[in-house]
């Protein structure tokens, strides 16, 4: 009995998933990828509820908890550098487990893990997409030609494969901010493990990298979600923070001898399906969450779990409306905190942003953790219902 194969479309989070547990299941693989390079995104995000259990089973916890970086608290500054908040996670996330990894790590953790029978092509597309009953096939622009079982595009909110199945028209919805992200390759004291940076309409945060040197992470408000060239990014992040305080300026100033930083917009993807005869979008592609939810690596992890096993159990038609039905009602959970949670993530308004920190500032911790839990856990619930 021949083997079958899947091709997938982008070697991030939800690629390599994708890869690690087909091949658990018996298949074949070969993932094309549009960048020359496996270098992701350095930012850093949470894995707790489904995620953190799906790296647990692909027992890749060991070597993510010796990446990860312990976050006991994060300081919150205004533009004039008064303390506004602090916010200790011991207290937080009680009982909860959680890891906190940057992006770029988790994708140099899951790389090693794949099976080295799995090609990488880099600097490949997808030109041609041609299906029948028992077959995708998939021109690249390398000059090949791959006959394939399945197709799944993973290749980011901004995803090629999705225009391919469905074009973009409604799908894309922008919550109305931008974010950037960069290193700071010199070494710069910080006094707290997360010091965050917040006025109305912007928030700026730093997180000390395990060689001394800086991380940085920007969120503002902008309706303008279009892309923006490399070349451009520095000019804009220029005018953004030109009534910051001073750190944010003096930071920014020492990242400019780097490379441009990563920007794009926080915008959901909302599909009435995911799936079109033997091609399927897996996470950012089919359902980004945005960064505001906390929860997209995760759910891409759990994501490329479920579609495995539904393809372990049944024909690839039936295991795409299975993967749909089964994780919809999570990524529709998620996707609606994600709406409520941006204005109060960033507060637009001077009046917004004074009402935000004085709901956070007397919360007290407990009830914002058992938010916290109880959020994550229901994810957990839905997957597994």
């Amino acid at each position: 009995m021949k083997t079958p194969l899947a091709v997938i479309v982008g070697a991030g989070v939800a690629g390599l998933a994708a890869a690690w547990w087909l091949q658990r299941i018996g298949w074949r693989t070969l993932i094309v990828e549009r960048s020359g390079s496996l270098r992701d995104s350095g930012y850093m995000i949470g894995l707790s509820g489904p995620g953190y259990d799906a790296v647990t089973r692909m027992g890749l916890l060991p070597l993510l908890q010796s990446a990860s970086y312990e976050i006991n608290e994060n300081v919150y500054r205004d533009r004039h550098g008064k303390e506004i908040l602090r916010l200790r996670y011991r207290d937080v996330l009680r009982g909860l487990p959680y890891l906190a990894v940057r992006r770029s790590d988790l994708v140099d953790v899951m790389r090693e893990a794949i099976n080295s029978d799995t090609e990488i092509r880099l600097g490949t597309t997808v030109t041609t997409i041609t299906e029948t009953a028992d077959l995708v096939t998939v021109g690249l622009s390398d000059g090949t030609t791959i006959k394939a079982d399945l197709l799944i595009g993973a290749d980011g909110v901004r995803s090629a494969c999705r225009q391919t199945l469905f074009g973009n028209a409604d799908c894309l919805v922008p919550l109305g901010y931008r974010f950037a992200v960069y290193d700071i390759d010199v070494s710069v004291p910080i006094d707290a493990d997360f010091l965050s940076y917040t006025e109305p309409g912007h928030l700026a945060e730093y997180y000390a990298l395990k060689d001394g040197h800086l991380a940085a992470m920007h969120v503002w408000r902008d309706v303008d979600s279009s892309w923006l060239p490399p070349e451009q990014r520095w000019a804009l992040l220029d005018r953004v923070v030109a009534r910051s305080h001073l750190d944010v300026r003096r930071f920014m100033e020492m990242a400019r001898s780097g490379p441009p930083p990563t920007l794009d917009s926080l915008i959901l993807v909302d599909l009435p399906r995911w799936s079109k005869g033997r091609v399927t979008l897996l996470g950012d592609s089919a359902h980004c969450l945005t960064l505001v939810s906390g929860q997209g690596a995760g759910m891409a992890i759990a994501s490329a779990e479920l579609l495995a096993q539904a393809l372990a159990r049944t024909s690839v038609p039936e295991a795409l409306r299975q993967h749909d039905a089964s994780l919809r009602p999570a990524i529709h959970r998620l996707q609606l905190r994600s709406r409520r949670m941006a204005t109060m993530f960033i507060p637009n308004s001077a009046a917004g942003f004074y009402v935000r920190n004085l709901i956070l500032r007397h919360m007290p911790r407990p009830w914002l953790g058992r938010y916290l839990a109880s959020a994550a856990r229901s994810e957990v619930s839905l997957i597994s219902s």
